[in-house]
């Protein structure tokens, strides 16, 4: 007992001094003391009485230490070469292992591939509302890798937006949205930046922002905020792909006038009278709806930044859930658009 006691008084009194290591050679010395006391020569040795314990029992003791001691000092070596020599970082462009084998599917798809994995990597998209088109849309971006979305929303997140704003969760409730959504994209996949803008968009910050980003997805359920974004897009130059829900029904477009498109105020000049467009919480909406229409969105901005097929540049496509139904109409840019109409095709350099 002694001898055990004499052990813990030596790393007490090592700690209280701040000894740092030299404490391990005084508990050392203690040890082989206590071990050359309970030689087997020296069994009746009254000091071996006094210390406790036997010969056998203190050896498997210092063993059990040195075991200990040697496993702290080999996680040591571990930390410190971690830190001295850390892992590569993906240069700009370049994948990591881990993102090679995430990204596999799309590789192997003939009309993206290497190249519009690259693409999407370097791609920078801000989705404007993180509720029901903005939700899959932006699962759907982290999952893909495009590698900088930015998500701005003023709301929090509340039970009645679970039905259909599947980024968010119960145990969320109360968070604001773009935190909670950033949650959930991060878990989704690490290897992308998220830029969450707790706040409204407006006249003030929309310019600015939007001016950062190389396309934006609009999926808000108000014409105030449509519009603005319409401005701020064809202001900046910056392609928009706008969606839009009611009920059972949904649309969705992309609206490019600085490569020759219509912007959204081409194709919808006037803003309708309130009882014609109820918002989900007036009239109510399907829960898979959002889903469909937010998906494609993301699946626009997909084939956009990558280049594969044929975006929904001048055309809409107008989803029907009700009856399953879809079908795409051409829309075209007016030349006395307020907005765009002195807008042309940009060229390359622009």
């Amino acid at each position: 007992m002694i001898g055990l006691l004499g052990f813990v008084g030596i790393w007490g009194l090592g700690r209280w001094r701040g000894w740092g290591e030299w404490w391990l050679l005084a508990a050392a010395g203690w040890w082989a003391f206590v071990m050359v006391m309970h030689l087997p020569m020296a069994a009746e040795n009254p000091v071996a009485l006094v210390l406790g314990g036997n010969f056998p029992a203190w050896l498997v003791f210092g063993l059990l230490g040195a075991v200990i001691l040697g496993y702290r000092e080999l996680l040591r070596a571990v930390r410190r070469r971690t830190v001295e020599d850390p892992a590569p970082v993906a240069a700009p462009g370049t994948f990591r292992e881990a993102e090679l084998e995430r990204y596999a599917r799309h590789i192997l798809l003939r009309e993206i591939g290497g190249p519009g994995q690259k693409r999407l990597k370097a791609g920078r998209v801000l989705v404007v509302g993180a509720g029901g088109l903005g939700s899959p849309a932006l699962l759907y971006l982290a999952g893909s890798g495009v590698g900088t979305i930015g998500v701005i929303d003023a709301d929090i997140v509340e039970s009645t937006n679970l039905q259909r704003q599947v980024i968010h969760t119960d145990a969320r409730i109360g968070m604001p949205k773009v935190f909670s959504a950033e949650v959930a994209m991060k878990a989704l996949n690490p290897f992308i930046e998220v830029r969450p803008y707790n706040r409204k968009l407006s006249e003030e910050n929309a310019g600015e922002l939007i001016a950062d980003y190389d396309l934006v997805l609009d999926g808000t359920d108000d014409f105030d905020t449509r519009y603005l974004v319409n401005r701020a897009c064809v202001a900046a130059g910056v392609p928009l792909i706008s969606g839009a829900l009611t009920q059972w029904e949904g649309q969705v477009s992309l609206f490019d006038p600085a490569r020759g498109g219509p912007c959204y105020a081409c194709v919808f000049p006037v803003r309708p009278s309130p009882e014609l467009v109820p918002t989900c919480a007036e009239a109510g909406v399907a829960a898979p709806l959002p889903g469909i229409i937010g998906a494609m969105m993301a699946m626009e901005a997909v084939k956009h930044l990558t280049g594969a097929g044929e975006t929904l540049a001048g055309r809409l496509m107008i989803h029907d859930a009700l009856y399953g139904e879809t079908r795409v109409i051409g829309v075209k840019k007016r030349a006395d658009c307020p907005v765009c109409g002195g807008a042309g095709p940009r060229s390359e350099g622009a």
